[in-house]
């Protein structure tokens, strides 16, 4: 419409501020300025788990199965002490780009950083940008030294301390999905590693009766966290991470407030019976928290990222079908796989001047990944090839290693983004 008068100037320009208006306030709605289409704003989103029909993970009232990985980019010559939170080069933003294409919407943090500020950071840019929603976790001291003894009620009240701190300091980030209580902490009793005791314990009889009361004393210090959780946040459901099945029995008595089950759990191709074995035991809804495999195969002594994209396809594929609505039985709400991007420092933690060197040789024995089970010396889990992201220290980018995607990225992206 062409205004030739200088009323119609002026009535044109309304229409077209009116009209300008109301696109910002549609982009606005569906996400445009914060990083792109469907990026939600940032209000803290209502987390719940519907048991109507099958078991489901809705956000806002809305399906949500977790696809996500284990999220700890520690850079080449670094290792698990290493702030990345602070990291000035931001690798979650180059991270989270490649996530968001491969269809990744959940990453899973084992622990907060000590900086707050610096925490909410590394959540909002995930959320704010990328969409992607995070698992937020604490070992619940495990790995402590001295080892964490779950008896000393001086131990369990400073833990406490720390695990209230961390939702209180995150509850009301928008990123925040749910809350992830220890990893394998049941190995201290299902498996002997970090293990502990107390007079009491020591006192019963036989060891079998001493791995129950230690069971039963570390489920209800677990349950005891979630009901405080519970008392400030009302928003966010509360998973407590297991190590397999072993105990799960001993649990369900104690574990009245537990939401959902965080298992870990490396099977090989598939889970088994897995999903079944947790319904018969506990009868919690899964979310499964590790799971993946290598790509070194320890046999052949040499790269192998088709086995590893084909364990994390079946693996995922398990993990779907065991979801509602599909045939198996419906208690699992998705899963974050081990792990976005390789680590350079775990095959020899304690020697720093390996952890520039990635290292071939293998530290634990799986039958189960049976594409280098007849590796020698019954060696084949080679802890620094997990990621589906490699790292390239030959081409940086923004003062950080290079990424470069595995078979296994761009498989679980098909699987994930039906492209």
């Amino acid at each position: 419409m062409i205004f030739s008068t200088s009323k119609g100037l002026i009535l044109k320009k309304n229409v077209l501020f009116l009209v300008a208006g109301i696109v910002v306030v549609i982009l606005m709605t569906y996400g445009f300025f914060r990083g792109g289409f469907g990026i939600s704003s940032g209000r803290v989103s209502t987390i719940t788990i519907d048991k109507t029909n099958g078991v489901q993970l809705l956000v806002d009232g809305k399906p949500y199965l977790i696809k996500g990985a284990c999220y700890n980019p520690v850079p080449i010559g670094k290792d698990y002490e290493y702030n990345f939170w602070g990291d000035p080069n931001k690798p979650w933003l180059a991270d989270g780009k490649l996530m968001r294409q491969m269809g990744v919407n959940t990453v899973r943090f084992y622990r907060a950083g000590k900086n707050p500020d610096e925490v909410k950071q590394v959540l909002n840019d995930l959320h704010g940008k990328f969409g992607i929603r995070v698992l937020m976790g604490s070992y619940l001291g495990f790995w402590n030294w001295p080892p964490p003894n779950y008896s000393d009620e001086a131990f369990r009240e400073k833990v406490r301390t720390e695990v209230l701190e961390m939702v209180r300091l995150y509850k009301d980030s928008p990123a925040v999905l749910m809350w992830v209580l220890g990893n394998e902490n049941n190995y201290s009793f299902d498996q002997n590693v970090q293990r502990w005791s107390s007079d009491a314990i020591d006192a019963l009889s036989d060891a079998e009766s001493q791995r129950k009361e230690k069971a039963r004393i570390y489920y209800a210090f677990v349950n005891s966290l979630a009901r405080d959780i519970k008392k400030s946040d009302s928003k966010h459901p509360v998973a407590m991470g297991v190590g397999e099945v072993a105990s799960l029995d001993l649990a369900k008595p104690v574990c009245p407030d537990i939401d959902a089950l965080g298992m870990i759990a490396y099977r090989g191709p598939t889970f088994g019976n897995l999903f079944r074995q947790v319904k018969q035991k506990f009868d919690l809804p899964v979310v499964m928290i590790e799971w993946g495999a290598d790509s070194y195969n320890a046999y052949r002594r040499e790269p192998d990222e088709e086995a590893q994209a084909e364990f994390l396809k079946l693996q995922w594929q398990d993990i779907e079908r065991n979801a509602a609505g599909k045939k198996g039985v419906g208690n699992s709400l998705g899963g974050t796989f081990f792990e976005w991007n390789d680590e350079w420092w775990k095959g020899n933690e304690n020697l720093p001047y390996t952890w520039s060197v990635q290292e071939t040789a293998a530290h634990w024995y799986n039958a189960a990944y049976y594409y280098d089970a007849q590796a020698a010396e019954r060696l084949n889990m080679n802890e620094e090839w997990w990621g589906a992201v490699a790292l390239d220290p030959t081409h940086k980018f923004k003062g950080m290693d290079g990424r470069v995607p595995k078979k296994s990225y761009f498989v679980l992206k098909g699987l994930w983004t039906k492209k």
